[in-house]
């Protein structure tokens, strides 16, 4: 909700308007959408003198999807985000232009691959089975509580190394085991936001002198960098190893996988050091795959808690579509049009995510001055801030229901899917960057909800707080904390 303090973002001498963005960091977006709605959509926010932190922030859909289709070309990324996102260095989402496209392409080619997508949903499937179900299973029997923000993490931690790096780092288990990387990506996470709010020469005198989150960005990128050159040198010792056993299935499945692909190109193509190329592309990839599922699936079943009359609609279309024992098995999901029965699931998902959207604002920058769609001038290499989570709560977006979860907006009367554009439904970002792991994304938080709302009823534990961190992510700040009760057969 607004708060009387938010009625006008004062302009203090020398400081600008960074003081009240200080006070209400805790709470950014929401503090950003409520000034967005009063100021029909779009304000200019003033930094200190001298700091280049001026901005425009918008969610006006017309502006949205200007910049991010329509004159595409002279919104890049721009300078200041690869210093936000150092850590990531050249990855795709750092990088514009032909690298960029390159990033790209090589990806969609294998995303695109029926075999590829084949593969994808049988590590979930394995993983299901073998490690988040056991754990619901104990914490079922047992009575206890369990984070399930956590168990996602995890789940989705674990199957996207092994997509990417060969690798199963194993955290899904019984123990819990403690993953420095896994930590080290939430704190890079954190560390990134607080750039954002903060001068820069201010945040890199706290990388300088060691201070604050800084500090833990500088250690989080020591084990990030670690983890990432091992995976990479034991994927190169495989590689040798694979070429003295001559296994044509072997080599096949091989080359479906995005390490093999990148590490080829990077060894034939491009100059300097393979290894930092890699470690680059496939850290993004990483990033982007872990958090956009287990985000989104925590906040939805968070919105079931608190709807059981949807989870109830879930529930009786899983039951109505899928027989009982091809849940349990997990083997119907090998093809797309199994899930397209569930239209009512897809709908919540879509629901959830336009109010939870697991990236929450976009930064871009013009490559020249230009003027948007409201009527707001933008100079070269300025800075532009696309709220994603605003958009959700508009009236004059999605209606005066539009603080609701409600399903059924996504459904039309002929009982099929209602698509919004990508521009007004903006989860997956929209233009030539949109999500090209979309539809794979989909596909999994299906699996993984089908099979737990089938078997489970999740509780969220009464007065355990749930708002959103102070992270490019729309993460959790305390995680979920839930009691686990299985559903009788």
């Amino acid at each position: 909700m607004c708060r009387r303090n938010t009625s006008l973002l004062t302009n203090w001498p020398l400081v600008g308007m960074t003081p009240s963005v200080l006070m209400n960091a805790h709470r950014i977006h929401d503090f950003a959408t409520c000034l967005l709605r009063k100021s029909h959509h779009t304000f200019n926010f003033i930094g200190p003198s001298l700091a280049n932190m001026n901005l425009l922030v918008t969610c006006d859909p017309a502006n949205i999807n200007y910049i991010l289709s329509k004159n595409f070309a002279n919104y890049p990324k721009g300078a200041e985000f690869p210093k936000i996102f150092d850590v990531l260095g050249d990855g795709i989402f750092s990088v514009d232009g032909n690298l960029w496209e390159v990033h790209r392409s090589t990806t969609m080619s294998l995303f695109n691959h029926a075999q590829f997508y084949h593969t994808t949903q049988k590590n979930v499937r394995r993983k299901m089975e073998k490690g988040l179900v056991p754990l619901l299973d104990h914490a079922a029997e047992h009575e206890i509580e369990v984070d399930l923000n956590d168990m996602f993490q995890r789940l989705n931690f674990d199957n996207i190394c092994s997509l990417l790096l060969d690798h199963d780092p194993e955290s899904l288990s019984l123990e819990l085991p403690y993953v420095p990387f896994h930590q080290a990506l939430v704190d890079f996470q954190e560390a990134v936001f607080y750039r954002y709010v903060l001068p820069e020469s201010i945040w890199k005198l706290q990388r300088w002198i060691g201070f604050g989150k800084e500090k833990k960005l500088s250690k989080a990128w020591e084990v990030i960098d670690e983890f990432m050159y091992k995976c990479i040198a034991m994927k190169r010792e495989h590689g040798v190893l694979k070429n003295f056993e001559h296994t044509s299935a072997a080599d096949e499945e091989d080359k479906l996988k995005l390490s093999t692909a990148f590490m080829e190109f990077a060894d034939r193509e491009m100059p300097g050091d393979p290894d930092k190329f890699l470690r680059d592309t496939l850290l993004s990839l990483i990033v982007g795959g872990k958090d956009s599922t287990s985000v989104a699936l925590s906040w939805f079943f968070w919105l079931l808690s608190k709807n059981p009359s949807v989870e109830s609609k879930i529930l009786e279309e899983i039951n109505t579509n899928l027989q009982s024992n091809e849940v349990k098995s997990w083997m119907l999901f090998n093809k797309k049009e199994e899930l397209q029965k569930l239209v009512y699931l897809h709908a919540a998902f879509c629901e959830a995510l336009r109010l939870y959207p697991s990236v929450p604002f976009n930064h871009k920058s013009p490559a020249q001055a230009d003027i948007l769609p409201s009527g707001h001038g933008v100079e070269k290499d300025s800075k532009i801030v696309l709220s994603y989570y605003a958009m959700g709560r508009m009236e004059s977006i999605w209606g005066k229901d539009c603080l609701e979860f409600k399903p059924e907006r996504w459904i039309t009367k002929h009982g099929g899917l209602n698509h919004e554009p990508s521009y007004k439904f903006i989860a997956f970002n929209a233009g030539p960057r949109l999500c090209i792991g979309k539809d794979m994304t989909l596909t999994q938080i299906k699996i993984i909800a089908t099979t737990i709302i089938h078997a489970y009823s999740i509780q969220v534990v009464e007065n355990h707080p749930v708002v959103p961190s102070a992270s490019v992510i729309l993460e959790m700040k305390y995680g979920l904390k839930v009691r686990v009760v299985k559903r009788s057969a």
